[in-house]
């Protein structure tokens, strides 16, 4: 080996290890005010606590208005930022992802779930990365758990007539029915009703067991209570929506969602807990998905320092450890794996359902 190569090499490595040394500058894009403020604070609060001193944070505001997109990306473009994280809105893509891509400056948003913004990125070769799961995965897991647990029971598809719960246990019913499974019983059931009695005499006399609502947490509460009382052992599951807070009726212990895991209680999650807890926070909501990101964001900024490629190329079918576990973008940016879970309410949380009826 002659000397210049060698001293190539050295040089190249060098000018990696100085290139790791500064801490790539971050755009953290979350809102403030009354209305959707505290998760920004969960946004913001997450993203400080997983710089350190690998990362130099900017904070940006989305204020979530129509035609503000185009501006937002400006601010992120002038800050010197190499990649930006959080965006809870989808007001603020619309017309920032576009120059953003021009200055290849990455997005990873930990908030947003709409099909929309990835189409639009996608055909158009944006650079929009998704940490939040969209409404496909949540529907997939559903029918997943229905085939898997359900396949020799009398089962019931519910919804409540808006489009979302009706394009849900629609999207659902199909999926069954390609793999040889069709529902006892289907049925619009009437929201936001103080008793479902007569709902609950039609799954009697269909013979159904198992139910399937495509609900809210409000309008499940009401549909166990009023089985329980009719001393029906029917067995409901819900999806995403069921993960809120009790409005009138409690949930009753062992409905099962399918939800999102408690991130907190994983065990990926000590470092950023221990972090937050340094600083007297919480990581509550939207903490630690935007911990992660930042870790990810810092991650492929290292990758990309390296090879040579693109931090948005860097983020593509890498594998990156984090505090919501491993996570691992497709070439279409989602995450390689569903994160949605099936979980069971104790009566005072949900937790992961090891046995199922």
């Amino acid at each position: 080996m002659s000397i210049k190569p060698f001293l190539l090499a050295a040089l190249v490595a060098a000018l990696a290890s100085s290139a790791l040394c500064a801490p790539i500058k971050i755009a953290v894009v979350a809102p403030e005010g009354e209305a959707l403020g505290l998760l920004g604070d969960q946004v913001r609060r997450g993203g400080n606590a997983a710089a350190g001193d690998k990362a130099e944070l900017v904070t940006l505001t989305e204020s979530c208005e129509d035609g503000s997109g185009p501006a937002l990306a400006e601010a992120i473009k002038a800050s010197g930022a190499k990649a930006a994280i959080g965006f809870l809105c989808t007001e603020s893509l619309d017309g920032a992802l576009a120059p953003l891509s021009e200055a290849k400056i990455p997005v990873i948003t930990v908030g947003i779930r709409a099909p929309i913004p990835m189409e639009d990125a996608l055909k158009h070769g944006w650079p929009l990365f998704r940490l939040a799961p969209g409404s496909q995965a949540e529907r997939e897991r559903i029918t997943e758990t229905i085939r898997r647990y359900w396949a020799d029971k009398p089962f019931a598809l519910l919804d409540d007539g808006t489009i979302t719960s009706r394009d849900t246990a629609e999207w659902v019913r199909n999926a069954l029915e390609t793999q040889g499974l069709k529902p006892t019983f289907t049925d619009t059931f009437r929201p936001a009703q103080e008793v479902q009695t007569q709902l609950m005499r039609r799954l009697a006399k269909a013979g159904v067991t198992h139910v399937f609502a495509a609900a809210d947490r409000s309008d499940m509460a009401v549909m166990a209570r009023d089985a329980k009382k009719a001393g029906l052992p029917l067995v409901f599951l819900g999806g995403d929506a069921l993960n809120a807070v009790d409005v009138d009726a409690p949930l009753e212990a062992g409905v099962l969602a399918v939800t999102l895991p408690d991130w907190p209680e994983q065990p990926d999650a000590k470092t950023a807990i221990e972090a937050l807890k340094a600083t007297g926070q919480s990581a509550d909501g939207y903490a630690l998905p935007a911990y992660a990101a930042v870790t990810i964001a810092v991650d492929a900024a290292e990758i990309s320092a390296n090879s040579g490629a693109d931090i948005a190329e860097a983020l593509v079918d890498t594998p990156f450890d984090t505090a919501i576990g491993q996570i691992r973008f497709t070439k279409n940016h989602e995450l390689a794996a569903n994160p949605f879970t099936l979980m069971r309410w104790t009566g005072e949380r949900f937790e992961p359902a090891v046995t199922v009826e």
